[in-house]
């Protein structure tokens, strides 16, 4: 028997809103476990309550793989517990209060030490290099933190790393990690992916030990430009999605498919 004494939340009790966010939350927790981008039950994905200063946040203790829309904690900007049950793990408040007050663009925060972005921030230079498309997409769009503070256990931490990512979306965490935001969870989830995978192939050309082949000022931007400012498809106009949002679809059929419980 689980020694954690939680309190699931009814659908009843929240709005329509909020218990789309808990889905939400809890596929991307699903993902991650299944991309490999977890540590057990330590790393932190949350979510702003539309509408309210407050976040969504797994009790501590869970592991990813146990998440539900129904087991999520409302926490309070001011660190109160506003519904459900559990451990608030402090690290998560104090990085994650601070994110989502400052601004909506940050309405997803996902911190994690996914293995091949924490590699990149274990270098002496962790800046990622453009070699590629996947890098030239996100690269307007990182900060690096270059002085490790140990772990955060104080909010002035999580306003440190505000102050550094400001309106950007991936912060590089030296000798740590990442945390990678998003105005939903699915753009979230799909700028950590690929993130990762910029990461991976990264490591993988150097340990090849060949000078690696930066892209031009000049072609990055065309890069960028041709990814966010011209269609995906061909389809029509009402029909079109953004592609983080098409691929967070497609990951939630695929736990469908599987049976996985998740928007309980």
């Amino acid at each position: 028997m689980s020694e954690l004494v939680l309190e699931p939340v009814s659908r009843r009790d929240v709005s329509a809103a909020e218990w789309q966010a808990r889905i939400d939350l809890a596929a991307a927790h699903h993902f991650s476990v299944n991309n490999g981008f977890s540590q057990g039950i330590y790393n932190h994905l949350t979510l702003a309550v539309p509408d309210e200063q407050a976040f969504l946040l797994l009790p501590f203790g869970l592991h990813w793989s146990e998440a539900t829309a129904s087991l999520f904690l409302k926490v309070g900007y001011d660190g109160r517990l506003l519904a459900g049950k559990g451990q608030i793990q402090r690290s998560a408040y104090c990085i994650h209060a601070p994110l989502h007050a400052f601004t909506q663009q940050h309405a997803a925060v996902f911190h994690t030490h996914m293995p091949y972005a924490s590699a990149i921030a274990r270098l002496e230079d962790q800046r990622l290099l453009i070699t590629g498309q996947a890098e030239a997409l996100l690269s307007d769009d990182i900060a690096y933190d270059n002085d490790y503070q140990a772990l955060a256990r104080d909010p002035a931490e999580g306003e440190r790393l505000v102050s550094l990512l400001q309106y950007k979306s991936i912060l590089f965490m030296a000798n740590h990690g990442v945390v990678v935001t998003g105005a939903s969870a699915a753009e979230a989830w799909d700028r950590l992916y690929s993130l990762e995978y910029a990461c991976q192939v990264q490591l993988y050309a150097r340990w090849t030990g060949q000078p690696l082949r930066e892209l031009t000022p000049a072609l990055r931007e065309k890069v960028r430009h041709q990814i966010t400012r011209t269609p995906l498809h061909d389809g029509r106009s009402s029909d079109y999605l953004p592609g983080h949002q098409l691929h967070f679809n497609a990951l939630k059929r695929l736990l469908d498919r599987d049976g996985v419980t998740y928007s309980d």
